[in-house]
């Protein structure tokens, strides 16, 4: 395959020393220019990186992912490249599915591309498969449109997209950031399917405090969003660069007063946004675009949302059944009927 010069290959990667070579080396098959964002680590990363052909750059303390992403971005921006496809440094991302988000770039040079796991569901532990599920259902709500996998960090970003977002996010929710942003900017993603690389590989992320993270940011933007279009008439892209959600974020220790504070009368704001969306219809004032376009749309959100405490619920009971030697799986077949593909087969946008 002919390599692009516009489009580069961007790894943020912490103590992967044993991975990254490989990595960049087969990275370096399809594009020109490899960066490395060496996020602190403890091991040769950045060495074995640099010796392997990779441009590197480093923390020398480690600030996770999002800050590493946010450092690639701009350099590859300074280096006057015009999209970069990222990828993990553990292996979890086949180098050799490169040329395929190559040519769904320049299919869709404007757009973001996903790469998707979720057709290889027997690769994926239980437990991150629904959580999968249930992250895609919140911010494919967000963003205005069906994202099959929006947890894979093997993507391409336009970097002119990136160009338009404020990312004010750190660690793991700088991924989800940028798809909800990018939504609701109105900006279409496309998704490719790929394999998923679990087995013996150590991954950084953490399922309880990241995910509660990435949960109390999607809340957080969604009661802004809901705001917005409550008041408004057929705005269902209401992201603007600098807008109130992003002046909040401004100070970490305002935004996470705000978002701890939003998700503790979540429930009840919903509520009041369940109201006004009735009375909209009523009144024939066309507010909450993004979901009258959809078949029962702020129902089944308002329904999750109060469903939320009940997974919580059923897998605590899952363990203990589990404990006694008794298997009982019902969470996976709960979460497959109340938060579903709103979007059917036709996986448009607005």
């Amino acid at each position: 395959m002919q390599k692009t010069d516009h489009i580069c290959v961007v790894i943020p990667a912490y103590n992967v020393a044993d991975a990254i070579e490989s990595v960049v080396r087969g990275a370096s098959r399809y594009v020109d220019t490899v960066f490395v964002a060496d996020d602190g680590s403890r091991d040769a990363t950045a060495e074995i990186a640099a010796a392997a052909g990779a441009v590197v750059i480093r923390n020398m303390e480690n600030k996770g992912k999002g800050d590493a992403l946010k450092k690639l971005f701009a350099a590859a921006a300074k280096a006057g490249f015009q999209a970069v496809i990222s990828m993990d440094g553990d292996g979890q991302h086949d180098p050799e599915e490169l040329p395929r988000f190559i040519a769904k770039h320049r299919q869709y040079p404007c757009s973001i591309v996903v790469g998707s796991r979720m057709s290889a569901r027997k690769n994926i532990p239980r437990a991150r498969y629904n959580s999968m599920h249930i992250a895609r259902f919140y911010i494919s709500y967000a963003a205005n449109q069906f994202i099959e996998d929006t947890q894979c960090g093997y993507r391409v970003y336009p970097l002119e997209l990136i160009g338009k977002m404020k990312l004010t996010q750190d660690l793991y929710v700088t991924e989800s950031e940028i798809l909800i942003k990018a939504g609701d900017l109105g900006r279409k993603i496309h998704f490719i399917r790929i394999g998923a690389i679990y087995g013996q590989i150590r991954s950084h992320f953490r399922p309880v405090l990241d995910i509660t993270a990435i949960t109390a940011y999607i809340i957080s933007y969604f009661m802004v969003k809901f705001f917005v279009e409550s008041i408004t008439a057929n705005n269902p892209n209401t992201y603007r660069k600098g807008n109130l959600r992003d002046k909040i974020a401004a100070c970490k220790t305002i935004d996470l007063f705000f978002q701890t504070y939003i998700v503790s009368i979540s429930l009840i704001l919903q509520s009041i946004f369940a109201l006004i969306h009735v009375l909209g219809s009523l009144l024939k004032f066309h507010n909450f675009a993004s979901t009258r376009r959809l078949n029962h749309g702020f129902y089944r959100i308002t329904v999750g949302s109060y469903l939320l405490p009940v997974i919580l619920i059923i897998i605590i009971i899952e363990k203990l059944v589990g404990l006694v030697g008794l298997k009982f799986q019902y969470v996976d077949g709960f979460i497959q009927r109340y938060y579903p593909h709103l979007w059917g087969d036709r996986h448009r946008t607005f």
